[in-house]
């Protein structure tokens, strides 16, 4: 099977987007298939890696300007070179990754420039940029009802493709709600062979604490992982840390990058450091096992990614009681908090390290053995696509 994917959200230091597909092209390489992601870039490249079962995996950059917000992305704007492209290859599935430009590529690309059209919803922008920004002009009931009326479009928008994986149950819902069709759900699949309990290490702990520590009063371990970007809210996170250090030793380390990571850096307290992007997987699952806590401070996640990563790792989770945030979070040992509110977020952190640690380590790690892996999602897609494939046929 050839599958070409396309996306206008593919930074150059990470984001979820992009880790979804590195891991989407890896694993379909492995099983045979080709798989070919489209994406806008400084200059245009096109890479390719071939695996051993005869599958193949490339990535193809068109060159666009930088979005000025986050030069790391960059604008999609050349349909004439995404089909050009797309006819060339002649893909049995033709997948758009974002519901702006990514889907309007797909679309200009013809119904016959692949066998089957399908989306990806990867983000809830209404909810994530469109209502915050009405709440602050005309209040919260009004915003939550012009929005509601906004994702009637949502419809028209999906209408062309003939299925929208979704791998948040409430975004699912949401979708179905507002009458797209052949919506699945289908939760993002964690490797669970790098992100798991036995990943933690003595060292690896003691290299993030790093200099902060304090061998007569041991710190609390707290980790965040994720773009530094203004929708993601880490000042709440910063915040909550803040008030939690005032009370107890603690030491909180963010492995991500973004336009917002500057100013971050200059309202943190002492005790928080900022370790950038991190490539190596292993590295970050062996952190995400290594620590005591991760809290996350976005209220408009579609899944969160990070979040079930962390969980995967046997790691506690502390995250905001909305969205995709709240379904990975295990009540068994887990805490969430009032969305967008600092103070309830340092008391859930409090909470969940006053617990016994033999007994919210077990809970944790049988928490663990729940995760959906990469072999459940992939197997979901695939069976998705074939039965999409027999009903248009040649």
């Amino acid at each position: 099977m050839k599958i070409v994917d396309v996306t206008e959200f593919y930074s150059q230091r990470g984001g979820g987007i992009r880790s979804h597909l590195t891991t989407r092209g890896h694993v379909l390489c492995q099983l045979g298939h080709s798989h070919v992601v489209i994406a806008p870039g400084p200059r245009d490249d096109d890479r390719a890696s071939v695996g051993p079962c005869g599958g193949g995996a490339r990535v193809v950059r068109i060159a666009g300007a930088a979005l000025p917000y986050d030069r790391t992305y960059h604008l999609l704007a050349r349909f004439d070179k995404i089909r050009s492209l797309v006819r060339a290859e002649r893909p049995d599935v033709l997948e758009a990754h974002s519901p702006y430009l990514a889907a309007a590529g797909v679309v200009a690309c013809g119904r016959q420039s692949a066998r089957i059209r399908t989306a990806f919803w990867h983000a809830d922008h209404l909810g994530a940029y469109v209502r915050p920004a009405l709440a602050k002009l005309v209040g919260d009931r009004a915003s939550n009802a012009i929005t509601e009326r906004l994702r009637g479009g949502v419809r028209a928008l999906l209408a062309p493709f003939d299925a929208t994986f979704a791998a948040g149950l409430g975004q699912a819902n949401l979708l179905k709600a507002a009458g797209a069709r052949g919506v699945v759900h289908v939760p993002f699949g964690i490797d669970v062979a790098t992100f798991h309990p036995g990943a933690a290490t003595a060292t690896r702990r003691s290299e993030l604490i790093g200099p902060l520590g304090d061998a007569e009063d041991p710190a609390a371990l707290l980790v965040g992982v994720g773009r530094l970007a203004i929708e993601k809210h880490w000042d709440v996170v910063i915040q909550a840390f803040t008030r939690l250090r005032a009370r107890r030793s603690a030491v909180m380390v963010l492995f991500g990058d973004g336009p917002e990571r500057e100013r971050l850096e200059r309202s943190a307290p002492p005790g928080v450091r900022f370790l950038g992007f991190e490539p190596d997987r292993r590295r970050l699952a062996a952190a995400l096992a290594s620590a005591d806590v991760l809290v996350h401070g976005c209220p408009y996640e579609t899944y969160g990614l990070a979040i079930a990563e962390a969980v995967a790792s046997g790691l506690p989770v502390v995250v905001p009681d909305a969205c995709g945030a709240a379904e990975s979070a295990d009540p068994s040992c887990s805490q969430t908090y009032r969305s967008l509110d600092a103070e309830s977020c340092a008391v859930a952190i409090e909470r969940l390290l006053r617990r016994d640690r033999a007994q919210l380590r077990a809970c944790s790690f049988e928490a663990a053995s729940r995760v959906p892996t990469l072999e459940q999602h992939f197997s979901r897609v695939l069976s998705t696509y074939d039965t999409l494939l027999r009903e248009r046929p040649g």
